[in-house]
């Protein structure tokens, strides 16, 4: 794609969002590609029959262009085997553990064409370890994407060398040793580098997995409510490479949660980047951020903690933004079989509502167990859509519950522009297929456009299984704009900046953020569907800090470079 940059000019951003107004719909079809495009990772989740509780969770997946080509890659975090168990509880067998290699994450590299290359090796990330999260960003803002990888046990962060990476969570100060899953990274004091929240799942060890069962004879895996939870983190860049564990101080220490999913958003409108968080049968968390270095959780007193009838929900992934051109960003939040998933909608007066059955993605989801969800607009008519990746937690769950599976039809729903949304996903089929009739057991799950033509395809992770690439297939004829930000005062990447884009009348509000979903990460340049017309009338960028950039008159379907002045 070629960079467009016109001479950028100043102003502030209008009062409010304009309104809405109904576009057609592309003709849009996915086709898995997954083999085709030279993908063959798999996941390994270390299960032999004992049944640890991580072995339920699978990992995520992290979108990035390592190399600075101009092309999306992908890392997969993976699981390993067990070391021998300490002993054979009551009711279990004696199983054999796998043998072979120990199993590798991996890095593909996308070469063009649709095609990737597995890199693990050759940029140095071929180190066997409990993988869980990634998230990619220039933490470092020396320009090329580094990663952070959560893990059962001490978080990696790998600095981006020119191409390969080098491991330096411990020097760093990131290598939390807990079980790690989601992870975002965030300039949350805005002095111009990114600091890092890492979340933390339960307290658990090898050799104090405790023994549950559904039959009072056979073990199956426990619920988190048998473990004790764990505090998430926030790390404050300090630069040079280092990070200072700041949670008591920043008031974001609590060691009752029982994370999942992050992303960040500015719900308040006030300029600073707050943080919500996806909890496990524990109260969902907002925290606000007072704009000092410190954060007040308000997660109960804003509607987002529980579900409409006051109870912690299961809950996995979790994704912001604006889908009914309000200019707030609402939430979509990923929840356990017969929780149904949950539509946070932002009232603007500091209070969220659970629209979720009234909007239409409440009741077919209501038997599907929710992990990576997030917003995307996929048939680029300039309104949000919703992706869900779905898989129980046990695999003999219809020993139970006759109508749960384990393996699970993914969600597709299709935003309608007035706050609501239709089951899309049996009808976005292409000659070869429905992706979204194939069941698998999904975990992370993001969007990137791998093949450069502007629209977003979707990556899905599962567990103790294979990857899956889903390329969008639309006919063309919807328009769209992408657009990547270049700091300078701001951090590099510009995460956390705001960025309107107003065509035929209609408004789009969109944040540039890093992780989201359920352990993942998509990719960092913002795409705006722009349906039938041939320009972008106003692209307006308020970067962290508040500084504002509005260019005009940009012609559609084509990449928009904005560097910070």
């Amino acid at each position: 794609m070629t960079a467009c940059a016109p001479a950028p000019e100043q102003s502030e951003a209008p009062a409010g969002p304009a309104a809405a107004s109904p576009a057609r719909a592309a003709s849009v079809g996915f086709t898995e590609v997954t083999q085709q495009a030279g993908i063959a990772f798999r996941h390994v989740s270390g299960a032999y029959g004992r049944k640890y509780l991580p072995e339920t969770m699978g990992a995520g997946v992290a979108v990035l262009d390592y190399d600075r080509d101009g092309r999306p890659d992908l890392y997969f975090p993976n699981g390993t085997h067990w070391p021998a168990p300490p002993k054979t509880g009551p009711g279990e067998a004696r199983w054999t553990r796998p043998a072979g290699p120990a199993p590798l994450p991996a890095l593909y590299h996308n070469e063009g064409g649709g095609v990737f290359t597995d890199r693990t090796r050759q940029a140095g990330l071929a180190q066997s370890f409990y993988g869980m999260g990634a998230v990619a960003a220039d933490y470092d803002n020396d320009g090329d994407a580094d990663l952070f990888v959560t893990a059962l046990g001490p978080d990696r962060l790998y600095r981006n060398d020119g191409g390969s990476f080098t491991e330096v969570g411990a020097a760093a100060g990131v290598a939390d040793d807990g079980f790690g899953s989601s992870a975002t990274f965030f300039d949350y004091d805005q002095d111009g580098d990114l600091d890092l929240f890492t979340c933390n799942y339960v307290q658990w060890k090898m050799d104090e997995d405790l023994f549950c069962t559904l039959d009072g004879r056979t073990k199956s895996y426990c619920t988190p409510e048998s473990y004790r939870g764990e505090s998430n983190r926030l790390f404050r860049n300090e630069g040079l490479g280092r990070f200072t564990d700041v949670s008591k101080q920043a008031g974001v220490y609590n060691p009752a949660g029982k994370s999942l999913g992050v992303v960040t958003l500015d719900f308040d409108a006030d300029g600073w980047e707050d943080i919500a968080v996806a909890n496990d049968t524990q109260p969902n968390y907002l925290y606000r951020n007072r704009g000092d270095g410190t954060f007040a959780e308000v997660g109960r007193e804003v509607g987002i903690a529980f579900s409409e009838s006051g109870v912690a929900r299961g809950a996995m992934g979790i994704d912001a933004a604006d889908y009914d051109h309000t200019g707030r960003d609402s939430l979509v939040i990923g929840n356990f079989s017969n929780e149904m998933v949950g539509l946070y909608h932002n009232e603007g007066s500091g209070l969220f509502v659970d629209d979720a059955p009234r909007a239409g993605v409440g009741l077919p989801s209501l038997l599907t167990l929710a992990f990576g969800c997030f917003f995307l607009d996929y048939d680029l008519d300039g309104h949000a859509d919703i992706f869900v990746g779905n898989g129980h937690v046990e695999d003999d769950i219809q020993r139970v519950q006759r109508d749960v599976t384990y393996a699970q039809k993914p969600h597709l729903f299709r935003g309608k522009g007035d706050g609501t949304f239709e089951v899309a996903g049996p009808n976005a089929g292409g000659p070869s297929g429905n992706p979204f009739d194939q069941e698998m057991v999904a975990r992370g799950a993001a969007w990137l456009d791998f093949d450069t033509d502007g629209d977003q395809d979707i990556v899905v992770s599962t567990n103790n299984g294979t990857a899956r690439l889903l390329r969008n297939d639309a006919d063309g004829s919807s328009a769209w704009l992408r657009i990547s930000l270049e700091g300078a005062q701001a951090n590099r990447d510009g995460i956390g900046a705001r960025v309107r884009v107003t065509s035929g009348g209609v408004t789009q509000t969109a944040h540039v953020r890093t992780g989201a979903s359920y352990c993942s990460g998509s990719e960092l340049p913002l795409l705006f569907g722009l349906g039938r017309a041939a320009q972008a009338d106003k692209v307006e960028v308020t970067w962290p800090g508040g500084k504002a950039q509005m260019l005009t008159n940009i012609p559609a379907r084509r990449t928009l470079t904005v560097k910070q002045e």
